[in-house]
């Protein structure tokens, strides 16, 4: 993972962009990851560990009707958790994750290993997807940082508006 981040960095010390992290299910993961490159204050400027849906709403502004009508894990939540991390910081890209990493908690329609993701930048771009990931708790929750930060550095590539 650490390949991963560190090529995040140069992508994003190259456009000069700042990133932020919402994260639920892995709980502040992909800010750890990103934090241990050495350097990382020069494009990581803040994370959100928002694990409960009292914090999303609290902290990134996700809606009480998202949540109610489409759940935490959802794509819906994912997209405002992004849009709320970008809103509450300097950040010029966000990337939110939420899901279920298990064991337990799964359902028929999520079950355990659906994780939602979001993409948003300050220019007003804004991509999420749903991606089912096998393996255990632990598992779940690498596969679904590396994801997550692996789609920020497709944002880069395929976006060359972002903002400096």
């Amino acid at each position: 993972m650490n390949k991963l981040a560190e090529s995040l960095g140069r992508a994003l010390k190259a456009r000069g962009a700042l990133l932020a992290t919402a994260e639920s299910c892995t709980g502040g993961w992909a800010a750890q990851a990103v934090t241990a490159i050495a350097g990382s204050s020069d494009w990581f400027e803040r994370g959100f560990v928002t694990y409960s849906n009292a914090a999303k709403q609290e902290l990134l502004g996700v809606r009480r009707e998202t949540l109610e009508r489409h759940g935490a894990v959802s794509e819906e939540t994912a997209r405002e958790m992004a849009v709320g991390a970008l809103a509450r910081s300097r950040a010029t890209l966000a990337v939110s994750i939420t899901g279920v990493a298990g064991p337990g908690g799964g359902s028929a329609a999520k079950p355990v290993g659906t994780v939602c993701f979001a993409w948003a930048s300050a220019r007003g771009r804004l991509r999420s997807e749903t991606r089912h990931f096998d393996g255990d708790r632990e598992a779940v929750r690498r596969q679904s940082v590396e994801h997550a930060l692996a789609g920020v550095i497709a944002e880069l590539a395929s976006v060359p508006d972002v903002p400096n």
